[in-house]
């Protein structure tokens, strides 16, 4: 844990609007205004419960449910014993929409790197072959490409490409660029689809992801189009203490 001092809370409240609300409400917004701006600051000691009460005059049952809310939402962490501290800040992608996640992770000011694990030219599987909407002995792509964020690994991607589509994929330099990157440049996507759900990592997948069996991952299984065709079919494996999908909804 951060040897960095537990913030100073007589400004807690100074850049809240004057808006009523209840005061654990409040509590939670002032406390994730300050995290959002960076003046408390990632793995730093938060206040206590009881100093909180203390210096803002405020019941104890108050201070509580915005600290176990907050925490829950992933904004504080909890170590016991230790007390509270700030949280590390999770890997983000967008839920409705594709993007390189080199680029995320650049995004967030931190260095990406991969390992390309598997490519190679083979059949399609009868499994294989219906989820790119092709024949069975189909000639097909597979990759297994480790993505890092700084150093830590936060993303499996298994991958199969319809080689009529993507001649040249198993020529390409995975640890150089991201399959997406050279994906969208050969044939871009008109259409894709997500699937998202929780799975246990087997053993395989607890060693390349760093984690416990016992950790939930989240699984993305995607397929993407380019026309009317299937070019490739992904399943991206990450860490779930690590990774959250997040995605806005219009009117």
């Amino acid at each position: 844990m951060s040897d960095i001092a537990a913030p100073n809370l007589s400004n807690l409240f100074d850049d809240l609007p004057n808006v009523p609300q209840p005061i654990y409400a409040k509590l939670k917004q002032a406390i994730s205004l300050k995290i959002s701006s960076g003046e408390w600051q990632t793995n730093q000691r938060v206040p206590s419960e009881a100093d909180v009460v203390k210096a803002l005059g405020v019941s104890r049952m108050t201070v509580n449910r915005a600290l176990r809310e907050l925490t829950a939402e992933g904004l504080l962490v909890r170590h016991q014993g230790l007390g509270t501290f700030v949280a590390e800040k999770k890997a983000h992608s967008a839920l409705f929409e594709v993007h390189n996640i080199a680029e995320e992770v650049a995004a967030r000011g931190h260095v990406h790197r991969s390992e390309l694990l598997i490519l190679e030219s083979t059949k399609a599987s009868m499994e294989e072959a219906m989820t790119l909407g092709i024949r069975t002995n189909h000639g097909i792509f597979r990759s297994i490409v480790l993505h890092f964020e700084n150093d830590l690994p936060i993303q499996i991607e298994e991958r199969i490409v319809n080689a009529t589509l993507v001649p040249e994929y198993d020529k390409q330099n995975f640890v150089k660029h991201t399959p997406y990157e050279y994906l969208t440049s050969i044939a871009p996507m008109t259409e894709g689809e997500h699937l998202v759900e929780a799975i246990l990592p087997n053993a395989i997948e607890c060693e390349r992801l760093q984690v416990k069996a016992s950790e939930p991952c989240l699984q993305i299984k995607r397929r993407t189009w380019s026309g009317d065709e299937i070019v490739t079919a992904a399943r991206l494996l990450h860490p779930g203490s690590r990774f959250q999908l997040f995605g806005h909804f219009g009117r």
